[in-house]
């Protein structure tokens, strides 16, 4: 079959096991949303999935949380469509509304109720090496060629992916995923812990002395700490603390390729998108979001709600709740103020010269 001949409908067999179908009332159980009076009736209505507004069929369910696909909306063949109040009345009469002032949080939870995580499948695979002092519960699953070194303890129902290394003395708590070909030492992980593949924790800070003679490592004796429910995407890497652990806060989101340096302190429901790198012995506050490709130097502290914005370089500490971008970093008023200022003058140099 060619790639033009494949069905392009979202969650293929292939690679994601689903659950259902649900009812209205399962849905609305589930979720807490208000359903409005359906202009079908679609009580006993079982829906079998999700999709996008453009394909979505009588079945399954869908959702708009951004006017600009308005147009869509008219058009979908969706069952069922989630949306805020702002939208309600744009569903087209062939669908019924789920609203909520948040849309995207109930379409997230109908869509992990649809397709919720894998659950591990209890045991130890044959080519796994487990080392004879390491503790794993029986209930957690160790696939092919993992490496589990000895002082491990694994909680309840976590799984180890293959080819993954989980160095000695290393503690993982509850329902935990470990990716392929992550590296874990020096680490103690609460519980429901997600490491995406090719992760790399624990590893050596950037430390080092110079001398006469060139540089001294200094050796980094602390550890990292990630609390409970945070995510690290693929191939990011966090380094273990040198006098005082790294420490990755409750809730957080890290994306791929994010560089966290020794001795980092992150907040609670902290977000850092790819390619950010933050420098040792940084401090975040709660709620902070770090955007692509920006860069932190150390020692310097992010309040409460701040934002830094794409490619920013931040070089000294940011106030709570301050929305901050460009390098060196500022407030987005005063960046686009000078934005502004800076095309007045080309434009004006340039009517001197054709003058």
């Amino acid at each position: 079959m060619s790639i033009e001949q494949e069905n392009h409908h979202p969650g293929d067999s292939r690679f994601f096991s689903k659950t259902g179908p649900y009812t209205i009332d399962d849905l609305v159980k589930e979720t807490g949303a208000q359903l409005t009076p359906p202009r079908k009736n679609v009580n006993q209505v079982k829906f079998s999935g999700i999709a996008p507004l453009q394909v979505a069929t009588s079945a399954e369910i869908s959702f708009l949380d951004n006017k600009r696909y308005l147009p869509l909306l008219a058009e979908t063949k969706a069952g069922l469509v989630i949306v805020a109040p702002a939208f309600a009345d744009k569903v087209p009469e062939t669908s019924a509304a789920l609203v909520t002032s948040n849309p995207y949080l109930i379409w997230a939870k109908i869509a992990t109720l649809f397709y919720p995580k894998n659950k591990a499948k209890p045991g130890i695979h044959p080519t796994a090496y487990i080392h004879p002092d390491a503790v794993i519960d029986s209930s957690a699953e160790v696939q092919p060629f993992a490496v589990i070194m000895n002082g491990v303890h694994i909680g309840k129902e976590c799984i180890i992916g293959a080819h993954s290394v989980i160095e000695q003395g290393v503690q993982i708590g509850e329902y935990c995923r470990i990716g392929n070909h992550v590296s874990l030492s020096h680490s103690v992980l609460g519980d429901r812990v997600t490491l995406y593949s090719g992760a790399r924790i624990g590893q050596d800070g950037f430390g080092f002395a110079v001398g006469d003679k060139g540089f001294v490592s200094i050796p980094q004796i602390g550890k990292v700490v990630i609390q409970n429910d945070v995510e690290i995407g693929a191939n990011s890497t966090i380094d273990r603390g040198s006098v005082r652990d790294t420490i990755i806060g409750e809730g957080s989101r890290l994306d791929n390729l994010v560089q966290i340096g020794h001795n980092v302190q992150m907040g609670r429901c902290c977000i850092v998108v790819s390619q950010a790198g933050i420098s040792g012995s940084t401090q975040l506050g709660d709620f902070v979001t770090i955007a692509a490709q920006a860069g932190l130097i150390g020692h310097i502290h992010i309040g409460d709600h701040a934002r830094v914005g794409a490619q920013c370089g931040v070089m000294s500490d940011v106030e709570a709740k301050s929305d901050v971008i460009g390098s060196p970093a500022m407030p987005f008023k005063e960046f686009f103020k000078n934005v502004a200022f800076l095309r007045r003058m080309a434009k004006s140099s340039k009517g001197k010269e054709d003058n």
